[in-house]
């Protein structure tokens, strides 16, 4: 076995055993925080001396949480909490939920009733983000989340202690960005399959052991001599991309993501923290840069001209839209979206995935034939 191989088995394992990660560091003495999409301020939990850990569902049928959510629910949100009521969490120290979208705004209450060994750190960030007064709220609800961490922590989290974690996780962010650039370019050696693993094993390592692993793979694939990709090349868009059924069909069809837009995947290393002498101010600036995803207030759907720029750039013959089932924010962009692609001849695909689901077979029969379209 190959270094970059050995590399990725281990990171394909943590991917795909998260609750194992957890163990380790809960026998380690570790207090651990979930986080729950979107955008939480990991660099907050690291600086109190704890570990983030991402909880995005999983791919189990639900039973329980049907008696908290509407059957038309995201299946995210459904399954991390069906594991909550099931107990898989318990010995979290607390749990962080965002509120950027609809359903998020139900996950408190919910998580609250039927999660109650673990408590609920709100996470709320201001939707106009760039102008000052929203800046001012997200700055002063960090504050809040930095009070009751330190609470949880039984320590102080110091300025200096932000500025190390920022500057660690923008470290993580600079690797990430080499990896997936240099992914794009080498899809014979890594697969779709393997790239989904490199960023959802991000969620489950700290920083700065998932960076020193990346930081060898990006060396090696950017040492790797560059060979032809027979198959068609795609940038991916939604919010997630992590069913694994569409991943077996996408290297099924020897499909090459050349880039993405997905809010689990590149939109979260796309732009550092900057280092301001507050750095609190720095953590809530970052959102106020990060454009193109669809649980983000996108007036002008910037999101669709990036779209472009992205296909333009990486030299990518389609898009193709992940759409997660019942996500609003994803349905009512799809549509401007495609038609800005079609004015500029790109061609795209959309198809849906949901935790739930069990056969892909009709979006098996929409991929090849979007292949095929693409040549």
């Amino acid at each position: 076995m190959n270094k970059m191989e050995k590399i990725l088995d281990e990171l394909r394992f943590i991917s795909t055993h998260p609750k194992q990660q957890l163990e380790q560091y809960l026998a380690a003495g570790k207090k651990v925080v979930g986080c729950l999409p979107y955008y939480c301020p990991e660099e907050l939990v690291a600086a109190a001396g704890m570990v983030p850990f991402g909880l995005w569902g999983a791919e189990i049928q639900v039973s329980e949480a049907k008696r908290y959510f509407p059957s038309f629910i995201c299946s995210i949100l459904q399954t991390t909490l069906e594991l909550g009521i099931k107990g898989e969490f318990d010995r979290l120290t607390a749990v962080m939920i965002p509120i950027l979208c609809d359903s998020l705004k139900g996950m408190e209450a919910n998580w609250r009733y039927g999660v109650k060994k673990v408590p609920v750190i709100n996470v709320a960030h201001a939707q106009n983000r760039k102008m000052q007064a929203g800046l001012e709220f997200t700055v002063s609800q960090y504050r809040k989340i930095k009070k009751q961490l330190e609470k949880l922590a039984e320590t102080p989290i110091t300025d200096r202690a932000i500025a190390v974690a920022i500057k660690t996780y923008n470290e993580q962010r600079g690797v990430m960005r080499r990896f997936l650039a240099a992914a794009g370019k080498h899809p014979e050696l890594i697969s779709f399959a393997d790239r989904n693993a490199v960023v959802k094993s991000s969620y489950f390592m700290d920083a700065a052991s998932h960076t020193a692993k990346v930081r060898e793979l990006a060396d090696l694939l950017e040492q790797a001599p560059e060979s032809k990709h027979q198959g068609p090349k795609v940038v991916i868009s939604g919010i997630t991309a992590d069913y694994s059924g569409l991943i077996k069909i996408f290297d099924d069809c020897q499909i090459a993501v050349v880039d993405d837009q997905l809010t689990q995947g590149s939109l979260r290393f796309r732009f550092d923290v900057p280092l301001t002498a507050d750095p609190i101010v720095g953590l809530a600036e970052q959102i106020g840069q990060i454009e193109g995803c669809p649980v983000l207030f996108d007036p002008g759907k910037q999101r669709g001209q990036m779209l472009i720029d992205l296909v333009k750039q990486s030299e990518a013959q389609g898009v193709i839209f992940v759409q997660t089932k019942f996500c609003d924010p994803e349905e009512f962009d799809y549509v401007p979206l495609k038609s800005m692609l079609d004015k500029e001849g790109i061609p795209s695909l959309l198809l849906e995935g949901d935790k739930q689901t069990t056969n892909y077979e009709q979006a098996r029969t929409a991929v090849e034939t979007f292949c095929e379209i693409l040549g």
